[in-house]
């Protein structure tokens, strides 16, 4: 075989043993070993052209098929193309005419995830190895290590699930009432029994629990304004006048609440002499604002006890007062999707404002027609309208208080309920109004 059929002319070199042997066809000379198939074993055989040192196919250790230690493809050592102990300064890899392949031995296949390079001179380049980079004098294009075996199949990174694969639906979640409704039920249902006995029982005793809830409400009140603000509105003239104050409206009247208010005002001013100056004014508006909050607008329940009918107008009051928080709590819970003051109270909607409204116009209906001498149905439509209105604004400003402490209730003494005062925070404000409204409808009797 000429060496003209391999696409590449004979190059000078070196031989193993003696110089000015005529080189292989494979690329550089080799010293002792040649260039072909190995299988691991030493001593080749066949037939080729020329002595056992020249060129082509021969027995001996020439450049072509042996069995020996050469440069190729090695299934007893390695997989890849060996290079061997080269000298010389050929260029790798050889050329080869396409018609002549098979006269060397079968093509490597080389996987189907090999990139193609898209180069013009990869069509001329050496035979191709199962490992490594493609061809001799190349790397790999990704700028991976040349010595690391290209994968048959890399596996898949971060699979993400098929667009169409089902998914878990989420569990339903039930809604929350945020309290324990039992206990909330329970301590609810005792207060009104309390409250029941003593207004039907004898009225100076009711009076007496109104002053007592004043007491602890003022109680919370400047305990948490100390706590968070650091607000030291001096709790011990506020809690007399505040007692005074509603003795004084079931006594005298409203002029009696504006004295025993004033009166009030005046000793928060002079308690709080006793004390260094710095906060002065800071700690007596407090004061004020609490005399005013919740010991005068609680006389109203007191005022309106003074009439012949005063216990039951008292208990529309406070029938009127829960009712509308029901409705608003039931109908918000059930359909509220609305937010009715979210930077106030998150958990308040329009739809329980509805409900409330709704829940007491019934309600005050009802009570003006069968419990009130001489109301009608449609002054109760009135006064339950009104009562949803006051309730909601007191349950309004009581939570931007404590919105303004940072706190959830003001208190812990009632179960499921929070403080005295998370339970007057609609009861206050709806005094006054439910007082002027029966006063109006049917006098003051």
């Amino acid at each position: 075989m000429s060496d003209s059929s391999w696409g590449a002319p004979p190059h000078a070199g070196p031989r193993a043993g003696q110089a000015g042997s005529p080189a292989g066809y494979w690329g550089p000379t080799d010293q002792g070993m040649g260039h072909g198939y190995d299988h691991g074993q030493g001593h080749g055989h066949g037939h080729g052209h020329g002595p056992d040192a020249g060129q082509g196919y021969g027995p001996g250790p020439a450049q072509g098929y042996v069995h020996g230690p050469a440069q190729g493809y090695d299934p007893g050592r390695a997989h890849g193309y060996d290079q061997g102990h080269v000298q010389g300064a050929v260029p790798a890899g050889p050329t080869y005419d396409a018609q002549d392949a098979q006269q060397t031995r079968p093509m490597p296949v080389v996987p189907d995830d090999v990139p193609a390079y898209g180069s013009d001179q990869d069509d001329d380049r050496g035979a191709a190895r199962l490992s490594g980079p493609l061809f001799r004098d190349e790397t790999f294009r990704n700028d991976a290590s040349p010595a690391q075996p290209l994968p048959y199949a890399a596996a898949p990174q971060n699979q993400e699930p098929m667009p169409d694969a089902p998914q878990p639906a989420p569990a339903p979640q039930k809604k929350s009432a945020g309290r324990d409704l039992g206990a909330a039920i329970g301590v609810g249902v005792g207060l009104g029994v309390v409250i029941v006995a003593s207004l039907f029982v004898v009225k100076a005793v009711f009076v007496g629990v109104v002053a007592v809830a004043v007491v602890v409400g003022l109680w919370e009140l400047t305990s948490r304004l100390q706590e968070r603000k650091g607000i030291k509105a001096p709790l011990v003239p506020l809690a007399l006048g505040g007692a005074a104050m509603v003795v004084a409206g079931y006594a005298r009247g409203a002029e009696g609440a504006w004295v025993a208010l004033a009166l009030t005002g005046l000793a928060v001013l002079v308690w709080r002499m006793t004390e260094p100056p710095e906060g002065y004014l800071r700690d007596v508006t407090a004061g004020l604002f609490a005399a005013f909050y919740v010991p005068f607008l609680a006389t109203f329940v007191a005022m309106m006890l003074t009439a012949e009918d005063g216990p039951f107008r008292v208990l529309t009051f406070l029938l009127l007062t829960v009712v509308s928080d029901t409705g608003a709590y039931a109908v918000g819970w059930r359909f509220g999707t609305h937010k009715l003051a979210p930077r106030i109270s998150p958990g308040k909607t329009r739809e329980g404002l509805v409900g409330a409204v709704l829940f007491a116009m019934v309600a005050g209906a009802l009570c003006m027609q069968f419990l009130i001498d001489d109301g009608t149905w449609w002054q109760g439509l009135l006064l339950g309208l009104a009562v949803a209105a006051s309730a909601t604004l007191g349950d309004l400003g009581e939570s931007m208080i404590k919105r303004d402490l940072g706190i959830k209730d003001m208190g812990t003494l009632l179960p499921g309920h929070g403080g005295i005062m998370d339970r007057l925070d609609s009861l206050l404000p709806t005094a006054p109004v439910v007082w002027l409204l029966m006063v109006l409808f049917v006098g003051s009797g």
